[in-house]
């Protein structure tokens, strides 16, 4: 048996240590927001944070990340009231700001890749708090294993809802 903690909760996992993440967190803990693309780590749609760093979880045995802290979309709004010391009537009610702001700028279409990208997003702003479009750009095609893919073209919606993401953090910044 597999310790990880998935969603700020310990998880102990009955699959084989050379399972890839990606099934063990879909098929046997019911996480449905890592999105199997390509299986070859090459589109982005099953990435996932690991102590805060993207992975992609298709390639990711289960084993590589025992006792380590994965975070999911699912995840990301328990993940910033944490780190906003937010009361859990507060945290109740709280989104990402990354999530907010692909709600507000609608940024999916199809959704595959949405996931994904939401991750890497998640990333940058935890580094850069006020990227530009080329650093947005950088961090979504040139780090990493390989870009991340988005087959609907909803790039410029991206691009829209990471700047709105920001704002949304430097909001929450001043308001704490």
């Amino acid at each position: 048996m597999i310790r990880i903690m998935v969603n700020g909760e310990m998880r102990t996992v009955q699959s084989p240590p050379d399972t890839p993440l990606l099934y063990v967190l879909r098929n046997e803990l019911n996480v449905m927001s890592p999105k199997f693309g390509c299986g070859l780590a090459q589109c982005g749609a099953c990435s996932v944070l690991l102590d805060g760093e993207e992975i992609r979880s298709c390639v990711t045995p289960v084993d590589a990340v025992a006792d380590r802290e994965v975070t999911t979309v699912e995840g990301l709004a328990a993940r910033w009231a944490k780190q906003r010391n937010l009361s859990s009537d507060q945290a109740a009610r709280t989104l990402h700001p990354v999530q907010e702001a692909w709600i507000e700028e609608q940024v999916p279409q199809c959704g595959i890749c949405q996931f994904g990208m939401m991750i890497k997003v998640t990333e940058l702003l935890d580094q850069n708090p006020k990227p530009t479009d080329a650093e947005i750009k950088a961090a979504l095609t040139e780090s990493g294993p390989s870009p991340h893919l988005c087959r609907c073209a909803s790039y410029a919606a991206i691009l829209d809802g990471v700047h709105r993401a920001a704002q949304l953090m430097s909001e929450g910044a001043r308001h704490d």
